[in-house]
């Protein structure tokens, strides 16, 4: 504990944000760090708790609250406070992969349960994932990172299908074990969900960029273009190598089920995140290959993060209005007694998105207990939509979803973006390999815990195992799996 007074003297302060004015005229990063003697201050601000739940992980009320990675934080933070910034970069990365991901789209679970915001008030929090931020770029800087080429090599083949954070996991910790990994990716550029799923102003390309050349230097392969179950052979993986580890995500969108959902300018969100940050890797936007909504008015259909990422990405590139509908309540501003600390808060978090739409166009776009009831055609395109509020109640003792009376209203719309969240995961490649789905379409395994599919040498890891989730909670399984087929392919694990 570096400062046994931190929490006493310093109060929570987290890095700049760039103001919503500046920061929609472009797709950079818009966090911008504190100095060396802030972000100090800030680590000396963590108790070193004698039972840090910032790092254990429990579940609580259905929800994970703390690191699933179980990071060592009050040792990285003391070492941040003291200036020890290569003890902290190493304490870091023995448990966490990818600190330069979760540092930047990691809602923090940690600090959802650190010990500092025990009253209640979530802003009293440690700001672990800036300080975690912080650490693994002040590594890169000074050197730090540098490749670790294993000494000694195994004779075991490893194929990674999928190269998002349980991809990118899976191969990392087995290729530090000495195993020959390659990564297919379907996609032109590595990175999965991490490349094209989150817009680039929330992580900059050249940070996955960086890291992936960073792990092409220690060994691992990369073949991309590489769409296993659709152009190569699944059989042929299995043949050539010691073991398969399936971690394609989740990727199968929940439709639109409203009468009109098939007319031109309906599309998912996934698509249209996809074709803007292609697009603006190559070419800054100067082709125009991708779904403009410049001068339209957008519905995005879905509150959550994919949901907030369309809304900032159509105010960036100019659309005229942007509505986001949400089928849920909207959640209080203030912690309930039922929410007690250490769970997961559930109160009103105000997005980017929601921030630059408050200040361009004067309200918050987000409408709650909503959803399309009917789209609106012309000539087989958008042209608006009918929606209706809803709410859930209790009939025959069945939570249902229950349209009200009287609630319909028309609102206009040339550009529909679905972020209604996933069914599982796209079925074509499970198939190729013959592995067995669980009811909500994902690898099945064994138990939730274990990541060996129920075909031999082939493993599963990711959203693809568990279902839409975090890139945290990806990484942690990415993590596991490596270490199950390790254990698999020598007997015993060191991981």
């Amino acid at each position: 504990m570096g400062n046994p007074n931190g929490f006493l003297l310093n109060n929570r302060k987290d890095n700049n944000t760039i103001p919503p004015e500046l920061r929609e005229l472009n797709f950079q990063e818009f966090h911008t760090p504190l100095n060396e003697k802030e972000r100090r201050e800030q680590a000396g601000r963590c108790m070193n708790c004698g039972v840090p739940m910032c790092q254990s992980a429990i579940k609580l009320a259905g929800m994970i609250t703390g690191c699933p990675l179980h990071n060592f934080i009050p040792e990285w933070n003391d070492a941040l406070y003291k200036g020890q910034f290569d003890m902290a970069a190493w304490r870091l990365l023995k448990t966490s992969s990818f600190p330069e991901f979760t540092g930047r789209v990691c809602p923090a679970l940690c600090e959802k349960a650190c010990n500092c915001g025990n009253g209640g008030d979530i802003k009293e929090a440690v700001t672990i994932h800036d300080n975690e931020l912080f650490i693994i770029e002040k590594a890169f800087e000074s050197g730090y990172m540098k490749p670790q080429i294993p000494k000694v090599r195994s004779d075991k083949k490893i194929a990674v299908v999928g190269s998002g954070p349980a991809g990118l996991a899976v191969a990392d910790l087995l290729n530090r074990r000495g195993h020959n990994v390659t990564i297919y990716e379907r996609e032109d550029r590595i990175g999965g969900l991490l490349m094209y799923g989150i817009p680039n102003m929330k992580l900059d390309k050249k940070v996955i960029d960086r890291r992936v050349k960073l792990m092409q230097e220690e060994g691992v392969k990369f073949i991309t273009g590489a769409d296993v179950g659709n152009g190569i052979d699944a059989q042929q993986l299995l043949n050539e190598y010691d073991a398969v580890a399936l971690c394609c995500g989740a990727k199968k969108a929940r439709p639109l089920s409203a009468p009109g959902a098939e007319a031109e300018g309906v599309m998912f969100a996934v698509d249209f995140l996809k074709s803007v940050t292609k697009s603006l890797l190559n070419s800054n936007l100067e082709d125009k290959n991708f779904f403009d909504p410049k001068d339209k008015h957008v519905i995005v259909l879905g509150g959550g993060d994919t949901g907030n990422d369309c809304t900032g990405t159509s105010i960036r590139l100019g659309c005229a209005s942007v509505t986001q509908i949400e089928m849920m309540p909207k959640a209080p501003e203030v912690r309930g007694e039922n929410n007690p600390w250490p769970q997961w808060p559930k109160v009103l978090k105000t997005d980017y998105g929601a921030e630059e739409s408050i200040h361009k166009f004067g309200h918050d776009p987000r409408v709650y207990e909503t959803t399309i009831k009917e789209v609106y055609t012309k000539d087989g395109k958008v042209c608006g939509v009918k929606t209706v509020q809803v709410e859930f109640r209790n009939i025959d003792g069945k939570r249902t979803l229950c349209e009200r009376e009287g609630s319909e209203k028309d609102l206009p719309a040339d550009l529909i973006l679905i972020a209604a969240g996933f069914l599982g995961a796209e079925d074509y490649t499970a198939q190729a390999f013959g592995t067995e789905l669980s009811q909500r379409n994902t690898i099945a395994t064994s138990t939730p815990e274990t990541y060996k599919s129920s075909v031999e040498k082939v493993f599963t890891a990711g959203d693809m195992h568990r279902g839409q989730s975090l890139v945290v909670h990806a990484i942690n399984e990415g993590r596991q799996c490596a270490r199950e087929i390790d254990e698999y392919l020598m007997g015993y694990t060191n991981l």
